[in-house]
């Protein structure tokens, strides 16, 4: 947004001052209400993050996004991650491995029964490069989507000798065989811990979690990370966790900074400083076949995916360093 000029006069002598954005919309909300002060938080944030660069990382990171607990906001953080750090510069296959699909109707990917999917890939029938379409109104995303038909994988696949590598095959093959180069490659997982779930944290080289800021959230937490510590221990040794998210952030409430407070004490390295708030504009993206990202870019939903998506982005480094030395044991 360009500068405003404000004409002061002094002593018969007129003279030009310039306020930036920001200056201006402190004079107006200083000393306003609470939304006031929020629009003000919000522009500034917004300003922040457009002066922001993201860096690339410096090779392919694979990241499962998972949480057995449902309505945690794990597909909706797939889909506006993916989407904010296309925005950032980076380039971005996202893959649906969660059977209802809903990472795919944001995209607006078709997905209904008998489209070529993540099913037919974990079958062997198909690659991923026959199956990626372009997430719809998002330049840098590919989406990998996923049917109904997915929902039956699990017991066909159960008595398959590599029933947990399909998809780790299927994503190593497309990668090296790809002209294109992807930044990221996001995995949203089933809100299970199933064979879909094992074949994506056998697949990744790290996790994200989402936790919702509610205590009933945390009581999964335990669990998930039992399963994460048996896949380390057994078919991906390589697998780390790299990001905590705390989502549904009620800034209102003591109980959403105690919530933080308490994940961000056990896990001070994972955890990000951004939080996502509750939004009405987050929850209604989806069924305009769009991410926040999109559908609503001021506000404050966008800002805060587009915040946790730069923190990730500079952390890149750091997490392929501890993949790294996951690999070689130290």
């Amino acid at each position: 947004m360009a500068n405003v000029s404000r004409e002061t006069s002094s002593g018969g002598d007129n003279s030009h001052t310039f306020e930036s954005t920001t200056e201006v919309l402190n004079r107006i909300f200083k000393d306003s209400s609470s939304v006031g002060a929020e629009m003000l938080d919000i522009t500034q944030r917004k300003l922040r993050l457009a002066e922001a660069e993201f860096p690339k990382p410096s090779r392919t990171r694979i990241i499962a996004v998972a949480n057995q607990k449902g309505g945690v906001g794990k597909t909706t953080s797939v889909v506006n991650l993916s989407a904010a750090l296309a925005d950032g510069g980076s380039r971005v296959l996202v893959i649906d491995l969660d059977p209802q699909g809903n990472a795919s109707t944001a995209f607006n990917i078709e997905h209904q029964s008998g489209t070529d999917s993540v099913y037919d890939v974990l079958e062997g029938r198909l690659s991923i490069e026959d199956v990626k379409q372009p997430a719809d109104g998002v330049v840098g995303v590919d989406v990998v989507p996923s049917t109904i038909d997915l929902s039956g994988a699990e017991l066909e696949i159960a008595s398959l000798e590599n029933r947990t590598d399909l998809l780790r095959g299927g994503i190593e093959s497309f990668l090296k065989s790809s002209e294109e180069h992807y930044d990221y490659v996001i995995i949203d997982c089933a809100p299970s811990l199933g064979l879909l779930v094992l074949n994506a944290l056998c697949a990744a080289h790290e996790v994200l979690i989402p936790i919702q800021a509610e205590y009933y959230a945390l009581e999964g937490l335990g669990q998930l990370l039992k399963t994460i510590g048996l896949v380390q221990s057994s078919i991906n040794p390589h697998l780390i966790i790299s990001t905590m998210l705390v989502t549904m952030f009620d800034r209102r409430t003591i109980l959403s900074q105690e919530v933080y407070d308490q994940v961000k004490g056990h896990y001070p390295d994972i955890v990000l400083e951004t939080t996502i708030p509750r939004s009405v504009k987050i929850a209604e993206a989806p069924s305009f076949n769009q991410s926040v990202i999109s559908y609503d870019p001021n506000g404050a939903g966008a800002v805060a995916y587009s915040e946790a998506a730069l923190e990730i982005a500079k952390r890149s480094e750091k997490t392929l360093e501890s993949i790294d030395a996951q690999r070689s044991g130290e």
